[in-house]
Order: structure tokens, then C-alpha cells, then sequence
């Protein structure tokens, strides 16, 4: 079967852009499932959830329960074929980290997403190597902020799509080897983990399925410097920053959750209440959510 995003296919490029536009999810209500207990899905919880991570790599469930723990999120992916968890150095004992603002965690602090700041666009995972390619994700809402933290979500095909039908060049400049790098990150024992340089957009060789690795972040990365690869960066943040149908808003509230194939997404700053403070649980997998991927 030809890849769609293989340059050298453009009539195969047009028929799944035709297809990936009429299915694509614009309404972040039709994006949503009621589900009863994430550890167990029905049948038909289970194939709503699937049918809008087959449509737009994403889906957000909502339920009542208030038993959220790292294994029911673990439970949760497991039912989807996530497995392959990607225990980063500040995940907990199952390779599950707790989102929240730590003041007093010096170490926690030095990193965004343990602030009460703003997160510009990105996918998770964009400094890891290769091997360690973060496909899947789930962000599980145990208690939200007094005021704030507001989610963009964009699906990472869309973003693809939009950008080549702009410019094609644009494509095979983010698609060079040595697009985008992320510096070296040094400790007091030295060099924590080593440089990072690859595409923004490449396909799995064994699925065909597109991964995108990115982030908006202006400090801790260098762009390629040649006249294509700024120019197709500028593109992707104008893209970003534009209010096309296709980027969602939301907020995630307590037992509400993002599963998604690493979809782009954001974070508004927020403000948490004296007994009200904004707590997610955050699982990266290896694994795209299955029955999702192109050699299915």
C-alpha cells in the first residue's frame, strides 16, 4: 500500500487528505465520551472512544469516577494497547508522572510543567531518541486549577496536511534529518542526556504511520539555519496561532482525560485555589493506540 506521506505519491497524498478532511472531528463536544469506569470499558465505550482516535488521533473521556490512581490509568491504556510506558526520570514507580506545580521540589521546578506557566505548542517526548519515540499518550484530570490550564489540541496529520497543501517544500524541509536539534541537558554528574537531532515529521518504516516531533519553544532548541527550514517553521507557528476549525479548546476537569496518538497540544498558565490544586496524571507510550495505525 503507497504511503500518503511519501512526497513521490501525490495521488495517493489526495485521496487520504479528501478522506482525513470529511472524517476530521471540528467540535470539541463530538470529540467527548461518557464512560462509566476507565478500568473496565464496555464494548461500546470502547468503540466510541476508538472510532475518534481513528478519525483525529484523539479522543477525551469523561467520567464520574473519583478512584484515579496511576494503575487505573494504567489499566485505561492497557485496553488500548498501550504498554510501553516511557518512564522519564521524574515519572513515579509505574512510569506514570503526577502534573503539579511543586514550590517546593527544586528539581520539579526548573521544568515547565511542574509550573503554574504557560506551555507553548508541542508533542511529548520531542527530546527523546529515536528508540524512544513517545506515539502514544494519555493525560488523566485528577483535580483542576482554581482558574486556568486550558488545552489546544491540534492532530498532528491535520497540521501535516494543511502545511503541505500550503507548500510542499515546507514538508521536506521539516522532514530533513537534521531539522530541528535539542541541546544536551547537563547535571552536576554531567551530560544527562545527550543531544537530539532529527526531523519534525517522519514515518515509522515498519507502519507508514506519521509521528511528529516539535516544539514551539524558542530557548533549548536550534532550528536548522537554511532559508526552507525557517521558513517552514515560521508557516507551522502562523498555522499554530490561527483560529482554524480544527484547533480544539478545552479544559480538562476532575475525571476527564486526553487519550491520543501525541497529538500538538498546549497549556494555558493557571492559578490554583487555596484547596484547589491542579493535579493530572501523565502516561507516554511507545505504542500508537491500536487498531489505529496505517497496517492495520
Amino acid at each position: 500500500m503507497k504511503n500518503p506521506f511519501n512526497l513521490d505519491n501525490p495521488d495517493t497524498y489526495l485521496r487520504w487528505r479528501d478522506q482525513k478532511l470529511a472524517n476530521a472531528i471540528t467540535s470539541i463536544d463530538e470529540l467527548i465520551v461518557e464512560i462509566n469506569d476507565p478500568r473496565t470499558l464496555t464494548a461500546a465505550e470502547h468503540a466510541a472512544l476508538l472510532e475518534r482516535c481513528q478519525r483525529s488521533n484523539m479522543a477525551i473521556y469523561a467520567t464520574r469516577t473519583d478512584m484515579a490512581d496511576e494503575d487505573m490509568v494504567r489499566q485505561f491504556g492497557s485496553q488500548f494497547g498501550l504498554n510501553s510506558l516511557d518512564a522519564n526520570w521524574l515519572a513515579g514507580e509505574q512510569g506514570i508522572t503526577r502534573v503539579t506545580v511543586c514550590a517546593d521540589d527544586g528539581q520539579r521546578q526548573a521544568y515547565i510543567p511542574y509550573t503554574d506557566r504557560a506551555i507553548k505548542w508541542h508533542t511529548d517526548g520531542y527530546y527523546n531518541p529515536p528508540e524512544r519515540q513517545v506515539r502514544g499518550m494519555i493525560l488523566h484530570c485528577v483535580q483542576s486549577a482554581g482558574q486556568g490550564g486550558e488545552n489546544r489540541l491540534m492532530d498532528h496529520e491535520i497540521a501535516y496536511l494543511m502545511l503541505r497543501d500550503s507548500n510542499v517544500d515546507f514538508i521536506r524541509a521539516l522532514s530533513a534529518p537534521d531539522a530541528m536539534t535539542i541541546p544536551e541537558r547537563t547535571d552536576e554528574y554531567g551530560v544527562a542526556r545527550a543531544a537530539q537531532t532529527g526531523p519534525v515529521f517522519s514515518t515509522d518504516p515498519s507502519t507508514g504511520d506519521l509521528h511528529m516531533r516539535y516544539t514551539a519553544r524558542t530557548r533549548s532548541i536550534v532550528w536548522k539555519q537554511d532559508a526552507d527550514t525557517l521558513a517552514a517553521v515560521a508557516a507551522l507557528e502562523r498555522l499554530l496561532a490561527s483560529d482554524v476549525p480544527h484547533i480544539l479548546r478545552t479544559r480538562l476537569e476532575p475525571g476527564m482525560g486526553l487519550l491520543c496518538n501525541n497529538v500538538l497540544h498546549d497549556r494555558a498558565e493557571f492559578s490554583d485555589a487555596p484547596s484547589q490544586t491542579r493535579l493530572l496524571y501523565r502516561a507516554r507510550y511507545y505504542e500508537r493506540i491500536a487498531v489505529t495505525s496505517r497496517s492495520h
